[in-house]
């Protein structure tokens, strides 16, 4: 955690509006000793494993994609995994006093490799990924094959010759749906496997709750990851998450929504890709109307000229985009 990531966070919504006022309460560990058993569904019918109070702050140990199974280049994916039981959840944790019709605020102080090295892992799946046909077509799969790299501070060693940058960022956040019980592996509206590398240290996503409590879920980490998760995995990495986690009353909206320094964005999982983009976009059109002073049409027409699109993912059971524009072009 640094003080230049930290320093914006007065003035933001979480600080202005947050039952916490965006300071920082009482600091909780939930360990992976602590967790216990991990989910794999995102629903109100889990027992939590924490509660807190607005602003607390929470140190979350995660688990990796894989569950940690996948320990050695010669590994074999499919000979280790037990699908659909991938992408284990730490929590839920409950806020105290969130109902529907609020809004969780988790602001992301550190996300930091936990672990012995190599901390990283990659893969490739046959059938999975976005440069492959499934099961439905003719082609034969790709061959299984794992990466193993070490994972620092200092970047992702990807080989001798490239470090890539270490740009951490929470592949799996949300709460939890009023009824369904949602798998870890499918973003939607509840938020989930969004793998939005914006979701990141120095960042606020803003969940809207569904059930009593908030009913918060975190997960699958990654050191870095391009905008799309082409081949369907990240650098996966066991981590620890630190978290501070707020609630704001009376704030509700449809899809999730995050705050930067420098822009907010709306968040929008379907498939076709293009439906995700313009659930974002329409998200974002409404945000500047009810909250900034613009017209639909003027806000339209300005995304037009200025909005932002991030490709979150384009391999899971739904993709994710994020759409944004720059704070600047928001003041009065």
């Amino acid at each position: 955690m640094t003080q230049d990531l930290d320093a914006w966070l007065g003035g933001s919504i979480m600080a202005r509006r947050g039952v916490g006022g965006g300071r920082a309460g009482a600091r909780h560990a939930l360990t992976v000793a602590a967790q216990g058993g991990f989910h794999y569904v995102y629903g109100p019918y889990a027992k939590p494993t924490l509660t807190i109070a607005p602003g607390d702050v929470v140190a979350v140990e995660t688990e990796d994609a894989f569950g940690g199974v996948i320990t050695r280049e010669s590994d074999r994916p499919t000979q280790l995994l037990n699908f659909p039981y991938l992408n284990p959840q730490s929590g839920p944790i409950v806020v105290e006093g969130a109902e529907k019709g609020d809004c969780l605020a988790v602001y992301i102080h550190d996300v930091e490799a936990r672990g012995a090295q190599p901390a990283g892992t990659t893969c490739i799946m046959p059938e999975f990924g976005g440069l492959v046909g499934n099961g439905n077509l003719l082609n034969p799969p790709l061959p299984e094959r794992v990466r193993k790299m070490h994972v620092d501070r200092d970047g992702v060693r990807w080989s001798d010759r490239i470090t890539l940058p270490y740009e951490p960022f929470i592949g799996t956040i949300g709460v939890s749906p009023e009824i369904e019980a949602i798998s870890s592996l499918q973003p939607d509206y509840h938020g989930g496997n969004m793998d939005l590398p914006d979701v990141a240290p120095g960042a606020v996503i803003y969940l809207p709750v569904h059930t009593p409590g908030g009913y918060l879920y975190v997960g699958d980490c990654h050191a870095t990851q391009g905008d799309g998760e082409l081949s369907g995995v990240a650098i996966e990495q066991r981590a620890t998450a630190t978290l501070q986690i707020d609630l704001i009353k009376g704030w509700s909206f449809p899809w999730p929504r995050l705050e930067t320094r420098d822009f907010i964005m709306t968040i929008g999982s379907a498939r076709p890709l293009e439906d995700a983009a313009r659930i974002a976009y329409r998200e974002l059109v409404r945000w500047m109307s009810s909250e900034y002073g613009f017209d639909e049409i003027d806000a339209y027409m300005l995304l037009s000229q200025a909005g932002r699109m991030r490709l979150g993912n384009m391999v899971d059971p739904k993709f994710t985009m994020g759409a944004s524009i720059l704070k600047r072009y928001l003041t009065p």
